[in-house]
């Protein structure tokens, strides 16, 4: 909204006013604002709860310090969101579809988690909302960021063409010439189901390749592809956060780190000279990512401020399936949802530890008549626990390996 003010103001030639027209001064902006909004209002969100008694219900597991969190606050989710929503509707282009998106995906999430921890708490079914809506939830949302991102005509990638093809060029990237009278790199804008993929020359996989026997078709089944894969992400990754959110401080962390590397490749992508200098895909428009993840990084780090340990409040399936959604349509959004794997290689071993677990127990229990286990416990963290390990160090040293597999995504833009 703010940028609109100052668009106006700008136009008026009100001093400093066209400081707003920089996605960098914006972002800063976001992310101070977030860190702000997540200490202040966590305090106060912490009261209610607390004053209406909406406690954490604790399952003995057998695990050092577990009983001593019940009745901890929940649904603290609720600050996360609100730190991400308020400066991004301040501070972000509203008319951008890619900021659209996200913010349909972090309300639709958290509405979902709302309701799952709602249930938990007042209805005190310890189930919560049954698993079968949360996956249609997160299928119906996939549908609408695959689709969206299918029949937008702002959702488009700028390549280089060749010189039969200048009749349809679109923009110059560069007036310089090589040679005499030789264009150096002139672009169009197309609709493209590529995405970047680690480590192959080109960096670069379409999905089209799937349907490549279609011939005339091929492109648009194509896209059925990279809804489906966009549907798959999206269920995967939030479940994924949803899992290792089960130690203080470990999902939020995770997510700050994913959020700070999503917004490197955003900013990367969305900026012409980098991303010809990286020799990565330049997709219009998407540099206003980078204004909602410094949003998501200042409302991760400051909930850590209360959810460290030893956490004064949880987030909640409302934060949790949040985080994941939103780390996984942000990827998606900026072709660069295979590195998801890489990136938040934590939630996928959270996610494959309890796969594991439970279809080895289910295995030799069929073939042997007794379950046995991989892992002590599952997911991957209560594994350590059960080994004496404290808390606070399992949690550095995951943070340590996202830090490790944040760092490992980035590069892998220049290993080809």
């Amino acid at each position: 909204m703010l940028y609109y003010l100052f668009k106006y103001l700008d136009e008026l030639d009100f001093p400093g006013a066209g400081m707003f027209h920089y996605i960098t001064f914006r972002s800063a902006c976001a992310i101070i604002l977030s860190l702000l909004l997540a200490t202040i209002i966590g305090k106060r969100v912490i009261r209610i709860l607390q004053k209406q008694q909406i406690g954490e219900e604790i399952r003995d597991l057998g695990l050092e310090g577990q009983m001593q969190k019940k009745g901890t606050p929940t649904m603290g989710g609720i600050i996360i969101l609100l730190s991400i929503l308020i400066p991004v509707l301040l501070f972000a282009r509203l008319d951008n579809i890619y900021i659209q998106l996200m913010i349909i995906s972090t309300i639709w999430l958290g509405a979902i988690g709302f309701a799952d921890d709602y249930i938990k708490v007042f209805r005190k079914h310890k189930e919560g909302l049954k698993g079968r809506f949360k996956v249609i939830g997160q299928v119906g949302l996939g549908l609408i960021v695959g689709i969206t991102l299918y029949v937008s005509d702002d959702v488009v990638v700028r390549e280089r063409v060749s010189i039969s093809e200048i009749g349809r060029v679109t923009s110059v990237v560069d007036e310089g010439f090589e040679g005499e009278n030789m264009p150096k790199a002139l672009t169009k804008d197309v609709k493209s189901t590529r995405t970047t993929i680690p480590f192959f020359k080109n960096n670069e996989f379409d999905y089209a390749w799937f349907t490549s026997w279609a011939g005339k078709y091929s492109e648009g089944l194509g896209w059925l592809v990279f809804v489906i894969i966009t549907i798959l992400i999206v269920t995967a990754v939030s479940n994924g956060a949803n899992l290792t959110d089960g130690l203080d401080g470990l999902a939020t962390g995770t997510s700050a780190l994913a959020g700070v590397t999503l917004g490197i490749l955003a900013y990367v992508s969305g900026n012409m000279m980098y991303a010809d200098y990286l020799n990565i895909m330049y997709i219009p428009h998407s540099g206003e990512l980078v204004v909602f993840g410094a949003a998501f990084i200042g409302a991760t780090i400051g909930f850590l401020w209360y959810n460290s340990f030893p956490a004064q409040v949880f987030m909640g399936d409302t934060g949790s399936l949040s985080l994941g959604g939103i780390i996984a349509v942000f990827a998606i959004m900026i072709h660069k949802e295979l590195l998801i794997p890489i990136l938040c290689g934590i939630f996928l071993m959270e996610n494959l530890s309890v796969v594991m677990q439970v279809s080895y127990f289910k295995y030799t229990k069929k073939k042997f008549g007794e379950g046995r286990r991989i892992f002590l416990m599952a997911p991957l963290h209560h594994h350590f626990q059960k080994k004496g390990i404290p808390e606070p160090k399992i949690v550095t040293r995951f943070w340590i390996v996202g830090i490790i597999l944040a760092v490992l995504t980035i590069v892998t833009l220049k290993i080809r």
